[in-house]
This record gives structure tokens, C-alpha cells and sequence, in this order.
């Protein structure tokens, strides 16, 4: 007998995630299909992890009103669920006329949109707060901040999974059938479900899933963004994201400070066809560093740890120009909300995305409180950040807290065993990377990373070779060297 459900959400990112847990607020069935094997495998876990204020966007759109809400709320709502958040303010930096004009435009759009306390500053005040910037003058956005894509993402599902939403991984709908009760069947491969409504929040096959639904003709290009990972060494030179003068379609090349101490240097843009690959060629990394180099002089190859990419859906009309989110019911597919093309700002705006998709529904047919729901969620301590104090209760308490596995981030067993018994069941290495930052250090995994894989045995039962480093397919082992 198939799995009914009053709703199925396609897609697990940070917004198919907020939807379900907003919805979770109501007395309704619901799961969310993902076809990878967690959450933050794409595009919601990889982009430049700022919490943006709202100026860069024209306005009236759903994205210059989804931003600034997000923005705005976003104390709360990292307090609520736990994650780590800075709100470190944000330098668009010039140097020219041309960029002061641009510059001032900008602060005009942010304030039209509602976006607080933007000023032009001189070059006095622009050291003050960023040292060693190369620069004249910027726009200073106080309210813009840093968060870790990965911990809102999870702390998203894992507090709709506490209000009773499934989580299916590794179900790739495959199609969708509209039955003669109006209900859907959605296949996947690992089987169908039926259910009352569906929620496209697919990201990057957001245009095949709506096609899918009856609602043919938006066209999704591919952006991708790669990225450099600097050490945490260079961190304190870089207090707060540094970018240059937007353009009309692009917000630039940057630096950024991550929440926990590391830069990264990117993105470069480039539209793709191909959304699953994420490499990053050498050239690239030389354009970021050059690019970036005239803002921020600190980019060397010896502080290289790591690089990665990312890819936006953007909806483009038939001029190739990119188009605003697409936040919709339509009546030639009842019982569906359709968000097509949520791009950047989409991580910022995730929840006000999701008020507004529950909004479409309660328009539709009443929805009913769900008395018991808690909004609240407890992630992982994190040793290392704990005082001497407390570190002590932790080791008396639990005497795992004692054994560092992972030296470069200061990652315990008992963080580790916490993240391979996460309430999602994940059990990937990058899972479990991203839960505790574990191989995320200098060495990326060059310690710890086996000794984590032997961990993900021990606890769940498996061969050593059907350990996954992230997606199907992806085994980190093939077989034993001695048979």
C-alpha cells in the first residue's frame, strides 16, 4: 500500500527544508523526497554563507521583500534552531566616480526595500572597520552577517523531522500523476507515494519538476560559482564579507569570512548545462585570487586548503535576462506551489519563502494549528568552543568528550557520535563532516578521516566499503588490499 500524505514537498535544501517546517506548524501529513542523501549536497550548501541585507535587488521583487524579511528576523531565528551566525556587517568597497554613482544607487534600492542603517563611508571609516582593504570609500551594510549554510539547512530538517515531517533520501522523483480524485502519484525509484498537495522546491530541477506538474515554460540555466577555502590563519585580516561595486546582474568577486575563522574567495560566474559537476580548474582559482587580490592583498597559495563550486537555478526569460523568484499556484495544477527559480537570495530568504508558500495553501483550504509544535532545535556542542569549566562537566559527564579525533578543528568522539546518530539517519562522510566539522582543517581529513569511516561502522553496522563520501556511488573504499 502506498505512503498518503497531505503533503509532499520535492527537495530537501534549505527551502524545501523551511517549507516543511513551517508547514509542520499545522495539523497536516508531511514529507519531503530529496534525491540525494542529504540535505546540503547542492546549492543550499554551496554559496558564500552570507546573510545578505536586501539592497542588491529591485525593488517590489519576492526577492528584495524575501531578503530584507530574512535578514531582519535572522537573530531569532539562529537562536531558535541553534546555528551559528555573525552579523558582522558587509563593505561594498570603490574607488572611481562611476563607482560612487553605482554605490549610491545601490543604498537607494536598499532603502527602498527596507534595508536598515546603509551609509556611504570614506576611506577613514572603511579602514576602521577592515584594515587591510584596498579602497576608498564603500557602502556599508551593518545588518548583512555570516552563517554556515550546512547547520541551517539540517537544523531546518531536523526540527520539521522533530514536528513529525518524513524525510526520504535518496528518492529522485521520476514522475507525477495527477489521479481522477485530484490527489498525485509521484514515483521514484525506490518507490510511489500519493499525496493531496505537492511543493516543488526542487532548485536545480526545479524546471523539470514543474513541467512535471503541467506547468511548462520556464527555461533554468545553470550559474556555477567556484571558490577558494583559505586557512584560518588569515582570518582575523578579514573582520567582514569585502565585495566590489555590483553590477546590474552580478554582485562580483569577494571575500568573505566564514563563521568559523577560515576566508573563502569567489565566486567567479559562469553559466553551465551540466548541473552535477563541481569541479574547479586551475585557472579559475588563479582568476579568483587575482580578482580578488585588489580588494583584499592577503590570497596566497600556501593558504589554499580547499576549493568548491556552486550552482544557482536561475529562471531567464526569453532575452536571457534573469527573472524573480517564482512563488505560485496556478489553476491548471491544483493542490501544487510551485517556487521555481530561487536562487541567491534564497538562503537568506528561506523562511519568508516558506511563510508565503503556506500562505498560497491556507488560501486554498483551511489549515488547522498543530498544537504541540516546537520551533526550537539543540545541535551539537562544540568542545573546543566550550570554556575550561565546562569542558570539564562535559568529560565528567561523558568520558567520550576526552578523545579528540579530529585535531585541526578539535572535534571529539562525542561530537562524532552525536553526528553519526543524527535524527536525519545520515550516514555519509560528508554528513557527517558538515554536523561537526570534522576533516574541514588544514589537512581536510588527512588525520581523522579514517578514523570517522571506522566510527560510521562501528555504530551502524556496515561493511567498510559501503561507506559513501557524499552521493550514490560515491564509496571510499572498493575492497581490501590483503584478499
Amino acid at each position: 500500500m502506498k505512503e498518503r500524505y497531505d503533503v509532499l514537498i520535492i527537495g530537501g535544501g534549505v527551502v524545501g527544508s523551511a517549507v516543511a517546517r513551517e508547514m509542520a506548524r499545522y495539523q497536516l501529513k508531511i514529507g519531503v523526497l530529496e534525491k540525494e542523501l542529504d540535505v546540503c549536497y547542492e546549492t543550499s550548501g554551496r554559496n558564500s554563507a552570507v546573510l545578505h541585507g536586501g539592497f542588491a535587488y529591485d525593488p517590489g521583487t519576492k526577492k528584495a521583500e524575501c531578503c530584507v524579511e530574512g535578514c531582519l528576523e535572522f537573530d531569532a531565528v539562529a537562536k531558535e534552531l541553534d546555528v551559528p551566525f555573525k552579523r558582522t556587517g558587509k563593505v561594498l568597497v570603490g574607488n572611481t566616480g562611476e563607482d560612487l554613482a553605482s554605490l549610491k544607487r545601490t543604498l537607494e534600492t536598499g532603502r527602498i526595500n527596507g534595508s536598515r542603517g546603509l551609509e556611504i563611508i570614506g576611506e577613514k571609516r572603511l579602514h576602521e572597520l577592515v584594515p587591510a582593504v584596498i579602497g576608498n570609500f564603500a557602502l556599508y551594510s551593518p545588518n548583512s552577517g555570516i552563517l554556515d549554510p550546512f547547520q541551517y539547512t539540517i537544523a531546518l530538517a531536523e526540527n520539521a523531522k522533530k514536528n513529525g515531517v518524513d524525510y526520504y533520501f535518496d528518492h529522485e522523483v521520476t514522475g507525477i500523476r495527477r489521479l481522477p480524485d485530484q490527489a498525485y502519484e509521484l514515483s521514484t525509484a525506490q518507490g510511489s507515494f500519493l499525496t493531496r498537495w505537492v511543493v516543488n522546491s526542487a532548485g536545480l530541477g526545479c524546471g523539470k519538476i514543474s513541467e512535471m506538474l503541467g506547468i511548462p515554460g520556464y527555461r533554468i540555466d545553470g550559474s556555477k560559482g567556484d571558490y577558494i577555502v583559505l586557512d584560518k590563519r588569515v582570518g582575523p585580516l578579514l573582520p567582514m564579507p569585502v565585495y566590489p561595486v555590483p553590477s546590474n546582474t552580478y554582485m562580483g568577486i569577494h571575500v568573505t569570512p566564514t563563521v568559523d575563522g577560515n576566508v573563502t574567495v569567489g565566486p567567479n560566474a559562469e553559466y553551465v548545462d551540466d548541473f552535477t559537476y563541481y569541479g574547479v580548474p586551475q585557472k579559475s582559482m588563479d582568476y579568483l585570487a587575482q580578482s580578488a587580490s585588489t580588494l583584499w592583498p592577503h590570497i596566497r597559495t600556501s593558504d589554499y586548503i580547499r576549493n568548491y563550486s556552486g550552482i544557482l537555478p536561475k529562471w531567464l526569460d526569453e532575452n536571457g535576462v534573469v527573472q524573480d523568484f517564482v512563488i505560485e499556484a496556478r489553476d491548471e495544477a491544483p493542490h501544487t506551489i510551485n517556487l521555481v527559480g530561487i536562487e541567491s537570495p534564497g538562503l537568506t530568504g528561506a523562511l519568508p519563502i516558506a511563510r508565503r508558500a503556506v500562505r498560497l495553501m491556507a488560501e486554498r483550504e483551511t489549515l488547522y494549528p498543530n498544537a504541540s509544535f516546537n520551533p526550537r532545535r539543540e545541535g551539537i556542542i562544540r568542545f573546543s568552543e566550550q570554556n575550561d569549566e565546562r569542558k570539564a562537566q562535559l568529560i565528567r559527564e561523558n568520558p567520550d568528550y576526552g578523545e579528540l579525533v579530529c585535531r585541526c578543528e578539535r572535534v571529539t568522539k562525542a561530537e562524532l557520535l552525536q553526528a553519526v546518530h543524527n535524527p536525519l539517519g545520515v550516514h555519509t562522510m560528508a554528513g557527517i563532516k558538515y554536523r561537526t566539522r570534522s576533516m574541514m582543517g588544514r589537512c581536510q581529513g588527512g588525520y581523522c578521516q579514517m578514523r570517522v569511516a571506522r566510527m560510521i561502522c562501528e555504530e551502524t553496522g556496515c561493511d567498510i566499503r559501503d561507506v559513501l563520501y557524499a552521493r550514490a556511488g560515491s564509496s571510499l573504499f572498493t575492497g581490501r588490499v590483503r584478499e
